[in-house]
Order: structure tokens, then C-alpha cells, then sequence
């Protein structure tokens, strides 16, 4: 059985469509999709309240010159991303540190929090990591402790853990740097009556690494020491909150 009806899409209107009652839905959506651009898949056609199914005419009683109300967009569908997404609980501590920024974590050796929250503090200022990267590239560890300059080896071995923390995504260990503070600093290698190594100052752990800093960072001819030293000092204000700015 033919019979003609009307169509109503938003503002468009189809008058006079023929339709066979002996083919299934399926072929009426694909006329539709001929008229207004809109897939199959993406129509919804009412009468009465009652949704059109793409397998059968029942429930849906189209009479002669009724008007079908179909909803879809013609637009095209969103195109599939490039990049699969990313989503925070499946990355790697290394993924997560690149794609968020975050700082990358000291591994705490057994209550050495003081000297790892002085390393943090003292690389948040980039004049001092510049410093003792352009301006100690000639030395090395070895040179220093072969020449007993236990003092040079500490502000080395803050420059080489700088450049590993630059080159890592996840945590690094401070080991060889913890055992040169040890050597020019004996009084951070102490131990309680267990053999673990006691919690020390950090404010003292500062006070003496910058000490050592103000003698080997070497100083360029666009900065003074002061200024590099007092970027430094203002770092630790700003991380303990004891700044006097406000």
C-alpha cells in the first residue's frame, strides 16, 4: 500500500512523500536521507507520540495526508581524535610529571626530608641553577675528590643532581650527594641508638649549603654573587613562608 504524507524537519518541510507500507522503515529512512542529508541512524520520526523502528510499521499508523515529525541533524558526525586521551589514574609517574608540570620528587633516604626540602627550595631559582651549571661545567666530582675540596664536591654534587632532575620524569636519589654533605658537613651524618640517621634543621642544612654555594658558584659579568645568593635566600623565604614581602 502507497500512501503520500507530509514531513516536518525544524523549519523544513517535505510535502507529498510517497511511501510503501510493504517495505520495511528502513527504506522510508533512507528516503528521508535523500531529502534532508540526515543518516539514517541519526532519525528519529514521531507521530503521536509513537517512534518509528527500523524493522517494523506496528504502533506507527501513517494515514493519508498526516504530517511525520522527524528530529536528526545533518551535520556531520565528530571526527575521531588523532590522539587517543589520556587519563590521569593510567599514566606512569613520568608521564604524570610531564603532562602536569609537577616537580620531580627527591627519594627521602631515611629522615633526609631537611636536605631534600633545601635541594627543592635552592632549584626553584633558575639564576642559581644557571650558575652552577655554566659556571662549574669545567669540574668535576672526581677532580674534587681527588684533591680532597670536599666543600667544591658538595656544590658539584648539587649541580649533577640538578641535571639528573632535569633529565628524569620520575624521582631521584640523592645518595652520593648525601654522603658528600656527610664528609664536609659531619654533623648531618649522625645517628641515634639504632643506627638511623637523626632528623636534622632545615633551616640549618640551608645555611650551610649556601655557604658553601657563596664560594664556588662562579659569577658571571651580567650578575653578582649577591644577586644570585639573594634570589636564593628569597626562594627560602617564599617555600617556608617567612617572606617579609606583603
Amino acid at each position: 500500500m502507497t500512501i503520500r504524507i507530509n514531513i516536518k524537519w525544524g523549519k523544513e518541510r517535505f510535502d507529498n512523500i510517497e511511501v510503501d507500507m510493504k517495505q520495511s522503515p528502513t527504506v522510508f529512512k533512507c528516503q528521508l536521507f535523500s531529502l534532508s542529508g540526515v543518516q539514517p541512524e541519526r532519525q528519529r520520526i514521531m507521530l503521536k507520540g509513537k517512534t518509528l523502528k527500523d524493522d517494523s510499521w506496528d504502533a506507527f499508523k501513517l494515514t493519508e495526508g498526516c504530517t511525520v515529525l522527524m528530529m536528526g541533524s545533518s551535520d556531520p558526525l565528530p571526527e575521531q581524535p588523532v590522539a587517543r586521551a589520556k587519563f590521569i589514574e593510567d599514566m606512569t609517574e613520568s608521564q604524570l610529571t610531564s603532562e602536569l608540570d609537577l616537580p620531580v620528587g627527591i627519594t627521602n633516604l631515611g629522615n633526609t626530608c631537611y636536605m631534600n626540602a633545601t635541594l627543592q627550595c635552592l632549584r626553584s631559582v633558575p639564576e642559581l641553577r644557571e650558575a652552577l651549571s655554566d659556571g662549574m661545567s669545567n669540574r668535576s666530582l672526581q677532580d674534587c675528590l681527588r684533591e680532597h675540596r670536599i666543600d667544591e664536591s658538595v656544590a658539584i654534587g648539587i649541580r649533577d643532581l640538578f641535571k639528573e632532575i632535569e633529565r628524569s620524569g620520575e624521582g631521584v636519589t640523592p645518595l652520593v650527594l648525601l654522603q658528600l654533605l656527610h664528609q664536609a658537613i659531619p654533623q648531618f651524618s649522625e645517628r641515634d641508638d639504632q643506627g638511623r640517621l637523626q632528623q636534622q634543621d632545615a633551616n640549618e642544612c640551608w645555611v650551610q649549603i649556601v655557604r658553601i654555594l657563596e664560594q664556588y658558584v662562579n659569577v658571571t659579568a651580567n650578575q653578582k654573587e649577591g644577586e644570585t645568593i639573594g634570589a636564593a635566600n628569597q626562594g627560602q623565604d617564599v617555600a617556608m613562608g617567612t617572606s617579609n614581602e606583603g
